[in-house]
């Protein structure tokens, strides 16, 4: 079956592990190449090619307290902090 593997990040020079899950996932989708970046420099590149998202200060309508949004909060819909929202969804 799978085995980890140690491979070098691209970017910046990093050995990291490609772990045999992770390998029976790229399997599964039928992808044919190994990951050349470690898992930072993947979602730096990530950041990078789609922008900084803006964030929208809000208060939760389950507990009250500040949160941000990547969204504008708009009056006709309550707005959940990540764990009230985890809360409602569970």
């Amino acid at each position: 079956m799978f085995q980890d593997k140690s491979l070098v990040c691209r970017d910046c020079g990093k050995e990291f592990v490609f772990t045999s899950g992770e390998q029976e996932f790229y399997a599964e989708k039928g992808f044919q190449n190994e990951p050349v970046r470690c898992k930072d420099c993947r979602g730096n590149r990530k950041t990078q090619s789609r922008g900084e998202r803006e964030m929208h200060d809000a208060v939760c309508a389950g507990c009250g307290k500040d949160t941000k949004v990547p969204f504008l909060p708009r009056n006709d819909k309550p707005i959940y902090c990540s764990e009230c929202f985890a809360q409602r969804r569970g």
